[in-house]
This record gives C-alpha cells, sequence and structure tokens, in this order.
C-alpha cells in the first residue's frame, strides 16, 4: 500500500511538472523522450504475458520525469536541479539519464564529475550518439582535440556525417584551440 501511495504521489509530482513547465521547440541533440535501452542480455524475462503491450505505471512515471529533467537542463538552464530530478528517476544507468547528468555538471564547471556521468553512459550503451557529441565537447573545452576527433569519428561511424550531433562536434572542432569557448 505505501509503495503504491509513494509511487503515485511521485507520477502526480512529475506530470504537474510537465504541466507547469513552458512548452518549447527548441531541442539540443535530440528530444525530450529518452531513447530505449540497450537490448538486454535474454537472461532476464518479464513474468506477466502481455507487460509489454500497455504501459506500466513506472514507465510513465520516469517518462514524464525526464521529459520534466530536460525541460529543466533545456529550457530553463537550471542544471543542479536538473541533476536533482535526474538521479531522483532511479534510472542513471540509462545511457540517456547518465549523459544528461554528465551535461548538467559539465554546464556547472565541474569537469571531473561530468567525465564519470559521460563514461558512464557509454559504459551503459555504447553507441549512444549524443553522449560521443557532448563528451566529445567535453574534450574540446579541455583542450583535448585528439580525443575530440575520436569522438567525431565514432558519431561519424554511429550516425553519419549529416547527423545533427556530427556537425556540431564538428563545427567545435573547426574553432581555434585555445577560444576557451564552452558548449
Amino acid at each position: 500500500m505505501t509503495r503504491t501511495v509513494i509511487k503515485l504521489t511521485t507520477l502526480a509530482m512529475f506530470s504537474l511538472a510537465v504541466v507547469a513547465a513552458p512548452l518549447s521547440t527548441v531541442f539540443a541533440a535530440g528530444g525530450d523522450t529518452p531513447s530505449s535501452p540497450p537490448a538486454s542480455d535474454g537472461k532476464t524475462k518479464d513474468k506477466k504475458k502481455g507487460a509489454e503491450n500497455s504501459p506500466r505505471l513506472e514507465d510513465t512515471a520516469f517518462l514524464n520525469g525526464y521529459r520534466a529533467a530536460y525541460a529543466t537542463v533545456y529550457d530553463r538552464n537550471d542544471y543542479a536541479t536538473a541533476i536533482a530530478q535526474l538521479k531522483a528517476l532511479g534510472h542513471d544507468e540509462r545511457a540517456d539519464v547518465a549523459n544528461l547528468i554528465g551535461y548538467s555538471y559539465r554546464k556547472l564547471g565541474d569537469y571531473k564529475v561530468s567525465q564519470i556521468w559521460y563514461e558512464r553512459a557509454l559504459k551503459a550503451d555504447p553507441a549512444h550518439v549524443r553522449t560521443w557529441q557532448y563528451y566529445g565537447l567535453w574534450q574540446v573545452e579541455q583542450g583535448n582535440r585528439d580525443q575530440a576527433q575520436y569522438h567525431l569519428n565514432r558519431i561519424a561511424a554511429l550516425a553519419g556525417k549529416d547527423s545533427p550531433e556530427y556537425k556540431s562536434l564538428s563545427a567545435a572542432l573547426e574553432k581555434p584551440p585555445g577560444t576557451g569557448l564552452t558548449y
């Protein structure tokens, strides 16, 4: 009973946050819907048959919470609050969540912690293009242009040279070193 009340309260809070968040069409390197997690290794199976046909309360709460945190990052630039929102989701093992946490720490200037989260995101999903992009921008900001080029090459292999992630990191690498730009 208590767990259900907590879940419903959490869902209600996230729903209010989503409704209260201003609507925006600005998307930075992806949308406000996280990508699917990588395929499982097949060792765990859902015990309820047909569960994939109907959304679970936890999935809805996660999605609403993720969207609220996404808006906190990109619409309000409130990175400390976004970190708390993302960690509260309880899914920081997902690449999208870990990547946004890393991005938020980077924007706050905490590069060491940011790096940990980017690497955690890539461990969760080595093909997560947005993490390669953001971590590549982190490399540019740190002056690690060779590493940033490596990240750019990974993006090209995963998403192609026409992808927005490739174009963003490529543009950052075209700037002269030492300009002190942050992305």
